[in-house]
């Protein structure tokens, strides 16, 4: 095996959820589609209500002062989102999004860039995508990614078939993505404390509730301005798990 074959595996998963979701999509009545649709908004919510957990579990709680656990979400996702917004993160994938429709040359009109917004951020976001990247860089096995591949395949497929090639297109950022993490692994060993992965995951259960939302045409979070958080939630913790 060579390092970063996990994220290769996740991309031709990807890309083969998508084309197999877009040539059955073509069969599927507009009412099915918005079921599965609608569908998938739940399962995302399930994976959030999962992501979310570890904000309750004991090895968090007793990694931070007491009472403390909420704030470090908190003081992340608001430092994160303030972030976020001056950097008009939402409106760069948008515009990244945008120019790759125009170079496949899809409608104006069509899902593309909501296809690539929801996909790229459902893939980037979770304790896979990272744990998995760094596991592959130290040599430690790609079981991990094999696993967030799997899901990936039968996500990309739902989406696909409603959203169309925009979310292959996700296929991009998930490479650059996880092969930031992948050379983290490789350069750096182990990075990251169970309470700091626990934080992580946190938010990024918060942002799949925002995401969820967006599918199920409640609200439209702008959930790409939210993603600094993923940084700053282990170093917020960490700050706080000195004064333990």
């Amino acid at each position: 095996m060579f390092v970063g074959l996990g994220t290769f595996v996740n991309i031709v998963a990807i890309l083969g959820g998508s084309t197999i979701g877009i040539l059955a999509g073509s069969r599927i009545t507009r009412k099915s589609q918005s079921l599965i649709t609608d569908v998938l908004g739940l399962i995302t919510a399930l994976g959030a209500a999962s992501a979310l957990s570890p904000l309750w579990s004991s090895t968090f709680e007793s990694a931070l002062p007491k009472g403390s656990s909420l704030l470090v979400i908190l003081a992340s996702m608001l430092i994160g989102g303030l972030i976020g917004s001056a950097m008009s993160l939402e409106n760069r994938l948008d515009a990244f999004g945008e120019n790759l429709r125009k170079r496949f040359r899809a409608s104006q009109e069509s899902s593309f860039v909501e296809g690539f917004v929801s996909a790229s951020l459902l893939f980037v976001i979770g304790p896979l995508a990272i744990l998995g990247s760094v596991s592959d860089g130290m040599s430690q096995g790609i079981d991990q990614l094999i696993l967030k591949s799997s899901l990936d395949f039968f996500a990309a497929m739902a989406f696909a078939s409603t959203l169309g090639w925009g979310v292959a297109a996700s296929a991009i950022p998930v490479a650059l993505y996880q092969g930031f993490w992948t050379i983290i692994g490789l350069a750096l060993g182990s990075v990251l404390a169970p309470y700091q992965i626990d934080a992580m995951t946190i938010c990024g259960g918060l942002m799949l509730v925002g995401i969820a939302l967006r599918l199920l045409d409640i609200k439209k979070i702008p959930v790409a301005n939210l993603l600094p958080a993923l940084v700053l939630a282990p170093a917020i913790a960490t700050l706080l798990h000195s004064f333990r």
